[in-house]
C-alpha cells in the first residue's frame, strides 16, 4: 500500500518534505503531518517532548510542535501502529525559492563562472528541497513525488539554485544557522500560475479559465486537436536537403557545392537572408595543430537560435532543442586531428530571427590552447518551413492560472518558513500593467496560505535586457520593474535592483551572485532585524518643480548618491507638458538629484533607466548599490 507516494512501514506515512534531513524553521510553531488509518493515534517524540493526536475520518493527521532555537542534528520518532524515525534534522531558518528560469538556473549551468565557489561548497547546514517540475488544474495536491533534502555538498552542490545558493550563503556565514531552501520553480511561467484559485479572486478573466480547466475532457480533447495538427503540420515540413541528399552534409566525404559566405557570431537576417524561417547548415574547415589532436576538447557555440547539431569530422559532438541554453560541447580524445578538421553545424529555426547570438563565447579549447570559431563560415538553407507551419498551441499545463500554485506551493503551506524569494516577471512582460496588481495579489495569497501574517517577501527586479536605445523610448519591460517596484508599497517587502547585471542577448544573465547576496541583504534588514545595513539602492520618493529643473529625492540613499562610474549622471530624461522626453543634464546634490534641459523651461516629468537594456544607467548610493529604474509621469 502507498500513500502520497511514501511506502508504507505498517500505516503511517509522512509528505517528501517531512523527511530525513529537513531544515525546520527556528523559533516557531512547526507543523508536522502526514497519514495514517481513520482513527489511529499518532505519536512524535522529538527533542525530549512527546505530543499525540489521532488522524481524522479522511486519514489526515498534523501535530503543532513548539518552537525551538537554531541547532540539531536531532532525530524525531513519529509512531502509529509502525514506526518512521528521521535523522539528521537540523532547525533554522527556510526560505521558499520561487519563480521561474533564472531561479531554476543551477550551479551546473554556470559551472565557468563559478567553477571556484563550486569547488569550495562544503556546507552540509544549507540544504535544498528540489521540488519537481508539476501542474494540476484540478485542485491542490497534499504531496509531491520522490524527491529528497540534499546538502549543499560536493556531490550536490552543481544542482543547487545559483541565486538561492549565494542567498543562503550568505546569510550561513553571518547567522551561523542552518539554512533550508525549498526551490519551487519553473522556466517560462507566468505569475498567475503561481497563485491560487483564491488568490485571484479579483482577476475574473482567469477565474473562468481555472474553472474551464477543471474539465478534464476539455483539456484533453484540445490538446489532442493541437496534437492532430501539429503532426500534421510536421508531415508537411518540408525534408532537411542536408539530411535527404546523397550523402549528408557533414559527411566528411561530402563536397560542398553552392554554398554561400556568412559570419558567425549573427543572424542570417542581418546578413542578406531575409525571412527565413527553416534549416541552415554552416560549415567551415579549421586547422588543428598537433598540439590539440587526439586528446579532449571543448567547443564553445554561444547561443543558437533555436535547435542545433554539431558535427566534427562527421561525427556528432552534440545538439540541443532550444535557443537558451549555452552551447559548450565536450569533444572526446580522438576526434580531433592534426591538420584540416572539418566543423559542420545545422541549426533549426522556427521563428523569428536564427542563427548564432553576438557577444558569446565561440571557440575550441584542448590541452591549453584556443582557436577562435568567430570569423567567415559558408552556410547553406536545407529546408525552408512556410508561416502556417508554426505549431499549434494546446492547453500548456504550467502555464494555466492556479496550476503551479496547486501541484508546487500547495503541499507546502503546512511547512513554517522565515520567507519568501521570488524572481519572476519576464514572462509578463507583455502584461506589464496588469503584472501591478498580480505581483500584490501573489504576495497576499501566499501570505494567508501560510498563516504568517507579514511573512518576508523579497524579490528580484528584472535586468536589463535586449537591444540599447540610445533614444529616451517606450518599454514594456521598464513597465514590468515599475510594477515590481510599486510592490514594495505591500508592508515587510524588498526587492533586489538588478540594472546592472544583465545581458542584452540573454534572458539568463550569468552574473547571478550579486542577485544573491542583494537579497540577503533585504533579508539581514526585513527578517533578521538588522536596523543599520543597508539593503537597496536608491528608491524615488518624490520630485518637485524649481524653475526649469526638477528635483529628484530618495529613498536608500545611504551613506551618499554617486555616480558609479564618476562620469555624469546618465539615462535621465526629461519632458515638457507634450511628454516628448529628451535626455537631459543631471546632477547630484544635497543628495538629491536635479534634472533639467536648456530647451525645456517648464518640465512636467523625469524618467531614469526608462528602458528594456538602459545602458549608462549610473545613480547608485555609496554602499555600491543602483538606484531602481522610475518614472514620475504614471
Amino acid at each position: 500500500m502507498m500513500i502520497s507516494g511514501h511506502s508504507l512501514f505498517g500505516q503511517v506515512t509522512l509528505p517528501r518534505l517531512v523527511s530525513d534531513s529537513m531544515v525546520l524553521q527556528r523559533d516557531a510553531e512547526l507543523r508536522i503531518w502526514g497519514w495514517a488509518a481513520k482513527g489511529e493515534q499518532v505519536s512524535i517524540s522529538f527533542n525530549g517532548k512527546n505530543y499525540k493526536t489521532r488522524t481524522d475520518a479522511a486519514g489526515k493527521w498534523l501535530v503543532k510542535l513548539s518552537p525551538m532555537k537554531a541547532g540539531g542534528p536531532y532525530s524525531m520518532r513519529i509512531k502509529a501502529s509502525n514506526q518512521i524515525t528521521l535523522n539528521n534534522i537540523l532547525v533554522g531558518d527556510v526560505w521558499l525559492c520561487a519563480g521561474q528560469s533564472n531561479m531554476v538556473h543551477y550551479l551546473d549551468l554556470h559551472k565557468e563562472r563559478y567553477a571556484k565557489e563550486i569547488a569550495a561548497a562544503n556546507f552540509p547546514e544549507i540544504r535544498q528541497f528540489l521540488v519537481p517540475t508539476l501542474h494540476n488544474l484540478q485542485a491542490p495536491a497534499s504531496d509531491f513525488p520522490n524527491v529528497h533534502w540534499k546538502t549543499a555538498t560536493p556531490g550536490n552542490i552543481n544542482r543547487f539554485s545559483v541565486v538561492a545558493y549565494f542567498f543562503a550563503k550568505k546569510l550561513y556565514e553571518q547567522y551561523h544557522v542552518p539554512i533550508g531552501l525549498i526551490n519551487t520553480s519553473v522556466g517560462g511561467t507566468p505569475i498567475e500560475a503561481w497563485t491560487s484559485e483564491a488568490g485571484l479572486k479579483e482577476f475574473p478573466d482567469m477565474l473562468k479559465i481555472i474553472q474551464k480547466n477543471k474539465d478534464s475532457a476539455y483539456v484533453n480533447s484540445t490538446n489532442r486537436a493541437a496534437a492532430l495538427a501539429n503532426r500534421e503540420r510536421e508531415r508537411r515540413k518540408p525534408g532537411d536537403a542536408g539530411l535527404t541528399g546523397s550523402k549528408p552534409w557533414h559527411d566528411v566525404s561530402y563536397v560542398p557545392k553552392n554554398w554561400h559566405t556568412i559570419n558567425i557570431p549573427g543572424y542570417w537576417e542581418d546578413q542578406g537572408v531575409k525571412g527565413l524561417d527553416g534549416v541552415v547548415w554552416y560549415r567551415r574547415e579549421i586547422e588543428v595543430p598537433a598540439s590539440m589532436a587526439g586528446i579532449p576538447a571543448k567547443v564553445a557555440l554561444g547561443r543558437i537560435v533555436d535547435a542545433d547539431f554539431l558535427y566534427i569530422n562527421g561525427k556528432l559532438i552534440g545538439n540541443t532543442t532550444y535557443q537558451y541554453p549555452q552551447r559548450r560541447y565536450q569533444v572526446p580524445a580522438g576526434v580531433l586531428k592534426a591538420g584540416k578538421n572539418i566543423f559542420v553545424v545545422r541549426v533549426i529555426n522556427n521563428g523569428g530571427k536564427g542563427g548564432f547570438v553576438p557577444d558569446k563565447p565561440y571557440y575550441l579549447a584542448a590541452g591549453g590552447d584556443t582557436i577562435d570559431l568567430k570569423g567567415y563560415w559558408q552556410y547553406k538553407v536545407a529546408a525552408v518551413y512556410s508561416p502556417d507551419m508554426n505549431p499549434t498551441g494546446g492547453i500548456s499545463g504550467p502555464h494555466q492560472p492556479s496550476a503551479l500554485f496547486n501541484a508546487m506551493v500547495a503541499p507546502v503551506t503546512n511547512f513554517a518558513i522565515k520567507g519568501v524569494l521570488w524572481y519572476q516577471g519576464e514572462s509578463n512582460a507583455d502584461r506589464a500593467d496588469q503584472y501591478k496588481k498580480l505581483l500584490p495579489a501573489l504576495i497576499a495569497d501566499w501570505r494567508s496560505q501560510w498563516k504568517q501574517g507579514d511573512l518576508p517577501f523579497l524579490y528580484v527586479q528584472l535586468p536589463n535586457f535586449m537591444d540599447a536605445s540610445y533614444s529616451p523610448s517606450e518599454s514594456q519591460w521598464a513597465i514590468l520593474r515599475e510594477a515590481q517596484l510599486q510592490a514594495l508599497r505591500v508592508p515587510n517587502t524588498g526587492m533586489a535592483v538588478a540594472i546592472d547585471l544583465g545581458e542584452w542577448n540573454d534572458i539568463h544573465p550569468g552574473n547571478k551572485k550579486p542577485i544573491g547576496e542583494r537579497l540577503a541583504l533585504a533579508a539581514e534588514a526585513l527578517a533578521y532585524g538588522e536596523k543599520n545595513v543597508v539593503y537597496s539602492g536608491p528608491i524615488y520618493r518624490a520630485h518637485k518643480v524649481e524653475g526649469n529643473k526638477i528635483i529628484i529625492s530618495f529613498d536608500h540613499i545611504g551613506g551618499g548618491l554617486i555616480s558609479s562610474d564618476g562620469e555624469a549622471l546618465g539615462q535621465f530624461a526629461i519632458a515638457g507638458a507634450d511628454k516628448k522626453f529628451v535626455w537631459a543634464n543631471a546632477i547630484i546634490k544635497d543628495d538629491h538629484v536635479e534634472v533639467w534641459h536648456d530647451s525645456i523651461s517648464q518640465p512636467v516629468a523625469v524618467r531614469y533607466a526608462w528602458a528594456d537594456n538602459p545602458v549608462g544607467a549610473n545613480l547608485y548610493n555609496k554602499e555600491g548599490l543602483p538606484a531602481s529604474p522610475f518614472r514620475t509621469d504614471e
